[in-house]
C-alpha cells in the first residue's frame, strides 16, 4: 500500500489512517491524504482521503479530528453524500469508467473519527469508523470483483489523462507503422508511479529536492504540484522558474490543464508567475525582478561579460553580485519551484530562497547529467549557505510518517532501456578506449537512478556490471521495435552524405511511417554554429514540401514545437522537450576535445530527448570512433561493465554530484578561470603556442 501525504485539516486522525494502511501489506493500491481536489461549479472541492485499490475500488474517507461533537455528527450524512456525488460526477465524465448509465467503479464513502467513543451508527449506508477493527470490518465488506477499469481509475485521479490524450492519432492506417506504434505507446504511459505521486502531493514547510533521470517526469510533476497547491491555497503567490525559455509555454499549458481538472476554472495568473531565470526589462525574470525590487544594479548578458571572472559563467556572477548587495530581502512569494536546477549556481537558488516568505517553501528539481555547463550540484547545506550562527540554513531528511523532503524519481517513462543505457555509457565514457570521463562520487547514486548490480561489487576499485530491469525501465518502452531500430549510429565520409541521409530519412518518416511533423526533432550540439549547420538540411526539406523551424530563430524564444513543422534546435533549447524521432547531427563534435565532460553531457541530453527512436549521425574519424564506442555498448547488451574508480582516480575525473566545500570550489574555479583566459588568448591570436615555455605548456595541460 502506497500512502501519499498531502495537506489535511485533520493531521492526527489522518496519521492514524495512514499508519493503518501502511500496516496492511495485503492491500495493493494508493491512499491519498488531502487529495484529490475536484473541480466543481463552486470551485475546488477537496477530499479528505481516498483509497484506490484493485480489491476494494474507490473509497472516500471523511476524516474527523477530535472528540465526539453533536454539530459534526448531524452533518455527516450531508458531508458523505456530497463527497460521493462530487467524485462520482468526476469519474462519470470518463467514458471508460462507465458501464451503460452506471459507474464501472465500486465507489463508497465512510467517516473515520478515531477519537470518538460515543456515537450511534444507525444507518448502515453512512458508516462511521472509530477503530482499526471498524476499518478492517468495513474493508472486508467491500470486494471489487470486476476491476478491469482500475488503471484508468488511477489515471483519472492522478489528472494525467488530459496530457496523454494530447496527440490523437486517428489518421493512422497502417497497423505496423511508426505512427501506429506511437499510438499504442502513448496509451501505455497512463499513470504516475509512486515517487511521482509523492512528489506532486507531498509538500513540506521548507525546502524539497526532487532528483530524477531525464524522462522521469520532473517537469510534469512540478506543473501538477503548482496546480494542486494553487487549488488548495488560492491566496498563495507562486513562482515557477527554469533556464530554458522553451519550457515556458509547456509549463503554462500543463498548469492550465491540471488546474481545470482540480477547480473547473482557469488558473488565477495573478497568483502564478512563470518566469525565466534571468529576465530583462521587456521579459520578466527572477533575477531582473529581484534587482528591480531591491534597487540593485541589473546586468544583461552583454554587460555581464565585463564583470571580473564572468567568462562562461555570466549568470552565476551577476546573481552572486546581486545577492551580496542585498542586505534585507523583500519576501513576496509563498512558494517557488525551480526546474533544471542543475544549470544554476548556488547564488541563484539563494536569491530564490531570500525572496520567499516563511516557512521558505522551495522545490528544486534536477538531473545532474543534463548539466551542460559543468556545474556540480552541491549538498543542500552548501547550496543555501549558513545562518548567523554558522549552521546550515537547509538540511534535508526523510522522516517516516511525514512528507518527504528528498525525492528520487528513478523510473524513466520517456527513454527505452537501450537508449538510456547508451546515454549513460557514452556520457560517462564506460566503453571509451581512453577511459572514463566522469563518475558518480557516491556509489549509491547508480542505484538511485534505477540501476541494479548484475555482477561484481559497487565499490571502489571493484569490477561491476550494472543493468536496468523492467521496473526502472518499463518493457513496453522498447517492445514496439527491435533495439537495432530504437537506436542507430551512422558515420559518413562527409557532411554532404550526412545531409542526404537525413533528408531521405525524414521524408520517409512523413510519407511512409505516419509520423507527424512535430514528432520529429533534429538536434545540433553546438549553439553557436547551429544556424549554419542546419541551413542546407532545412533548404532541401523545403524543396520536398516539408516545413521546419529553427527553435528560437524562426520561432519566438518561448516557442519550441509547431504542429505544421519539424523542429531544428541546438542542445540548450532542446532541454526539457521531447520527440518521438530524434536526430542528433554532427555528433562527432561530442566525441573528444576540450571540456569533454560537457560535450558528453550534450550527447546524453540529446539522446534522452527521444520517446521512441533516435538516430545519431556525423562524419569523420571522431564520428567513426563514437560509433565504435556505441557498438561496445550494444555488444554488452546495453549493460554497463567497468571498474569503479578509486577515490584517487576520481580526482582526475569530472566528478558528478560531489559535495564540495567552499575552499575546494574556489580552488577549482580559480584554476578553471586561468585555463579559460589562456585558451581565449590563444584562440584570439593574442599569444601563440610558440610563445609559451615548456613549463607553461605543461602547466596548461595540467589545468585542462
Amino acid at each position: 500500500m502506497i500512502v501519499v501525504r498531502g495537506g489535511t485539516a485533520s493531521p492526527e486522525s489522518s496519521k492514524l489512517l495512514a499508519n493503518y494502511f501502511e500496516s496492511r501489506t495485503d492491500i495493493e493500491g494508493y491512499l491519498y491524504l488531502g487529495y484529490p481536489i475536484i473541480g466543481t461549479i463552486e470551485g475546488g472541492y477537496q477530499i479528505d482521503a481516498l483509497l484506490l485499490s484493485e480489491q476494494h475500488g474507490a473509497i472516500i474517507f471523511h476524516i474527523v479530528e477530535g472528540a465526539f461533537n453533536d454539530q459534526i455528527a448531524t452533518t455527516i450524512t450531508e458531508i458523505q453524500d456530497e463527497n460521493f456525488t462530487k467524485l462520482e460526477s468526476k469519474l462519470k465524465q470518463h467514458k471508460d469508467l462507465n458501464n451503460g448509465r452506471n459507474l464501472a467503479v465500486d465507489l463508497d464513502v465512510a467517516t473515520f473519527a478515531p477519537a470518538w467513543t460515543n456515537h450511534s451508527n444507525t444507518n448502515p449506508a453512512y458508516r462511521i469508523l472509530v477503530s482499526t477493527d471498524d476499518l478492517t470490518d468495513f474493508l472486508s465488506s467491500k470486494k471489487w470483483t470486476d476491476n478491469r477499469t482500475y488503471q484508468k481509475l488511477v489515471s483519472v485521479i492522478q489528472s494525467i489523462t488530459t496530457i496523454r490524450n494530447k496527440n490523437k492519432r486517428g489518421y493512422v492506417k497502417n497497423p505496423d507503422s511508426r505512427g501506429a506504434k506511437l499510438k499504442k505507446l502513448e496509451e501505455s504511459i497512463a499513470n504516475l508511479d509512486r515517487q511521482q505521486s509523492t512528489a506532486v502531493i507531498e509538500t513540506v514547510d521548507g525546502v524539497q529536492r526532487i532528483r530524477g533521470l531525464a524522462g522521469s517526469g520532473k517537469t510534469i510533476v512540478l506543473a501538477l504540484k503548482v496546480a494542486y497547491l494553487h487549488a488548495k491555497n488560492p491566496t498563495w503567490q507562486i513562482a515557477v522558474t527554469f533556464n530554458s525559455r522553451a519550457l515556458k509555454n509547456q509549463l503554462r499549458h500543463f498548469i492550465t490543464l491540471f488546474t481545470i481538472e482540480h477547480t473547473n476554472e482557469e488558473p488565477d495568473w495573478e497568483k502564478i508567475d512563470i518566469l525565466q531565470a534571468w529576465g530583462s526589462p521587456s521579459t520578466r525574470g527572477v533575477y531582473y525582478d529581484v534587482c528591480f525590487k531591491h534597487n540593485v544594479e541589473y546586468f544583461d548578458f552583454s554587460r555581464s561579460k565585463g564583470l571580473p571572472n564572468s567568462y562562461g559563467k555570466e549568470f552565476d556572477v551577476v546573481c552572486e553580485k546581486a545577492h551580496n548587495e542585498i542586505h534585507a530581502f523583500q519576501q513576496y512569494y509563498d512558494l517557488i519551484l525551480i526546474d533544471e536546477a542543475q544549470d544554476f549556481s548556488p547564488y541563484f537558488l539563494r536569491l530564490c530562497y531570500g525572496i520567499l516568505k516563511e516557512p521558505k517553501r522551495l522545490v528544486y528539481a534536477y538531473d545532474e547529467l543534463q548539466n551542460l555547463s559543468n556545474k556540480q550540484m552541491p549538498s543542500p547545506e552548501v547550496l543555501f549557505g549558513t545562518n548567523e550562527h554558522g549552521k546550515p540554513k537547509v538540511s534535508l531528511e526523510n522522516v517516516k510518517g511525514q512528507a518527504r523532503q528528498d525525492i528520487v524519481l528513478n523510473v524513466c517513462y520517456r527513454n527505452s532501456r537501450p537508449v538510456l543505457a547508451t546515454a549513460h555509457a557514452l556520457g560517462f565514457g564506460i566503453y571509451r578506449a581512453a577511459g572514463l570521463i566522469q563518475m558518480f562520487e557516491q556509489h549509491q547514486l547508480w542505484l538511485d537512478v534505477g540501476y541494479g548490480v548484475k555482477n561484481g561489487k559497487l565499490e571502489d576499485g571493484q569490477a561491476v556490471t550494472l543493468h536496468r530491469d523492467s521496473k526502472s525501465s518499463p518493457e513496453f518502452l522498447e517492445a514496439h521495435s527491435h533495439s537495432d531500430d530504437l537506436i542507430v549510429f551512422k558515420s559518413f565520409a562527409n557532411n554532404d552524405d550526412q545531409v542526404a541521409y537525413l533528408v531521405n530519412e525524414i521524408e520517409k518518416n512523413i510519407r511512409e511511417d505516419e509520423l507527424k511533423l512535430d514528432d520529429i526533432m533534429v538536434i545540433h550540439p553546438e549553439p553557436y554554429t547551429a544556424r549554419k549547420a542546419v541551413g542546407l538540411i532545412r533548404e532541401k526539406l523545403f524543396e520536398k514540401g516539408i516545413n521546419s523551424n529553427l527553435a528560437g530563430v524562426t520561432t519566438t524564444p518561448d516557442e519550441f514545437f509547431k504542429d505544421d513543422a519539424i523542429v531544428f534546435t541546438q542542445i540548450y533549447r532542446a532541454k526539457g522537450n521531447e520527440a518521438s524521432m530524434v536526430y542528433i547531427i554532427n555528433a562527432q563534435e561530442c566525441f573528444d576535445g576540450f571540456n569533454i565532460a560537457q560535450k558528453r553531457n550534450m550527447l546524453f541530453t540529446g539522446l534522452t530527448r527521444s520517446k521512441a527512436w533516435v538516430r545519431v549521425v556525423g562524419h569523420g574519424a571522431n564520428m567513426l570512433a563514437l560509433q565504435q564506442e556505441f557498438e561496445a555498448v550494444k555488444q554488452n547488451n546495453f549493460e554497463l561493465s567497468f571498474t569503479y574508480p578509486t577515490a584517487e582516480e576520481r580526482k582526475k575525473l569530472n566528478i558528478v554530484n560531489r559535495d564540495m566545500n567552499d575552499e575546494e570550489r574556489r580552488r577549482i574555479q580559480k584554476k578553471s578561470s586561468l585555463a579559460n583566459d589562456l585558451i581565449q588568448s590563444l584562440m584570439n591570436g593574442e599569444i601563440h603556442k610558440e610563445d609559451l615555455s615548456e613549463e607553461a605548456r605543461a602547466k596548461l595541460k595540467e589545468l585542462l
